[in-house]
């Protein structure tokens, strides 16, 4: 059993696999023990552990190309934040031809199914609704929106907007037409997720209608993914690669008392690598568990 501090609260390993979080250590502890002798199988290895982390991220790529080709109507990509879900999603997106207009207004440009449109925060069901019509036959990436996850007036619009059929059509009920907006519409666009929370805390429904990715790390996967992106040009190009070495180098010797493992974690050990100070190593320490 291993507990460690993550992301602003403690999370139980077993058997490398994540069981359970808590920002109460000793309540951990003890909901952990509970598992445990109520359910051994817990130790057991996830199917999904079969996988590489770096596969997965491949994965990843592939089904966000079907959405993006219309090849199927919705994925979901979840587990924890500052280890490239959405990089991979917009590269996977931009490598079948299609331009981001996030930064647009619908008054500035056509939306056709050669576009997408990351909208990330907080939206009501008639936003979403609103966001889907005006979106409509483009691809839409809702980047950490859990609040359309968790409310069930817009879980049953997305389940209108990803049903199988070979007709999508979306309602919304009200006794008056305002906004402009239709009573219903066709959706023919498609719908990427990238969410942090747990697989099984994403609507049934939802899972159900859609492909699957989950990117859940060890620390030490977490690491192994690093090691990967730290090999591309793309990543901090300003830095001497050397520097990402030594930076990664210290990461992996204060892994077990740091409280967070992710990619900002090396952006920010390289950077202050990349000062020379004489006591960068310590500086990046103190970063790492402060």
């Amino acid at each position: 059993m291993d507990i460690k501090y993550e992301s602003g609260e403690f999370v139980a390993y077993c058997g490398g696999n994540r069981i359970a979080s808590s920002k109460n250590k000793d309540y951990l502890k003890r909901k952990v023990s509970h598992i445990v002798e109520s359910s051994p199988a817990v130790i057991a290895p996830h199917p999904g552990d079969q996988f590489a982390i770096n596969d997965r991220f491949m994965f990843t790529e592939q089904l966000v190309t079907m959405v993006a080709t219309k090849a199927t109507a919705s994925c979901i990509i979840t587990g924890e934040g500052g280890l490239g879900k959405t990089y991979s999603v917009v590269k996977a997106l931009k490598g079948a031809g299609l331009r981001d207009i996030s930064s647009m207004t619908v008054d500035e440009v056509v939306c056709d199914d050669k576009c997408f449109r990351i909208v990330k925060g907080f939206s009501t069901a008639k936003g979403l609704f609103r966001i889907l019509f005006e979106n409509n036959n483009s691809i839409l990436v809702f980047d950490d929106c859990d609040s359309i996850l968790k409310d069930p007036d817009a879980l049953n619009l997305l389940k209108g907007a990803l049903d199988s059929y070979d007709q999508r059509w979306i309602t919304w009920n009200t006794s008056i037409n305002d906004d402009g907006l239709p009573r219903f519409f066709q959706f023919t666009g498609g719908v990427v997720f990238v969410s942090n929370l747990d697989a099984d805390k994403i609507s049934q429904a939802i899972r159900s209608r859609s492909m699957n990715v989950d990117l859940s790390m060890t620390t030490d996967q977490k690491i192994e993914r690093m090691e990967y992106i730290m090999e591309s040009d793309e990543f901090l190009p300003n830095i001497a690669f050397a520097h990402k070495v030594d930076a990664l180098a210290i990461i992996k010797v204060n892994k077990a008392i740091a409280k967070e493992i992710s990619l900002r974690t090396l952006i920010n050990v390289a950077k202050i690598r990349n000062t020379n100070a004489a006591n960068w190593a310590q500086l990046a320490k103190y970063m790492m568990v402060n």
